[in-house]
Formats: C-alpha cells, structure tokens, sequence
C-alpha cells in the first residue's frame, strides 16, 4: 500500500487550504426571455435551450 513519502509543512498545507472558495454561480442571460440561468441548461422560466423548446412552461409548473 502506498504512503507518504514525507510530512507537509504547514505553511504547504495553508497554501493548498487557500483554493477552497466558494464560487457564485455564473449566470447568462436567456435569449428568449431574457431571465437569467445557468449556461448550458435548460431556461426554467421558458423551457427552450439552444433555440429548441425542450420541456413545456406547463410540464416545469406540474414538476
């Protein structure tokens, strides 16, 4: 089994430590609508993605 091979300093370990943020999501903009979303997802608000209807206003509202 594998292990170490030496310990880490702490000043290695803060800076490893220091990455973990936590990020906003990245909203765009809707084409259609205009409401914002998340990029590469389906519009909650009008139901289309990449110029196509995928899922119904009336199907999200019954979800």
């Amino acid at each position: 089994m594998a292990n170490p091979t030496g310990k880490w300093g702490k000043s290695r370990t803060r800076k490893h430590r220091a990455n973990w943020k936590i990020e906003a999501p990245k909203l765009i903009e809707c084409e259609r609508c205009h409401a914002m979303r998340m990029p590469h997802r389906v519009c909650l608000e009008c139901g289309y993605y990449d110029g196509r209807q995928i899922i119904s206003v009336e199907e999200k509202k019954k979800a």
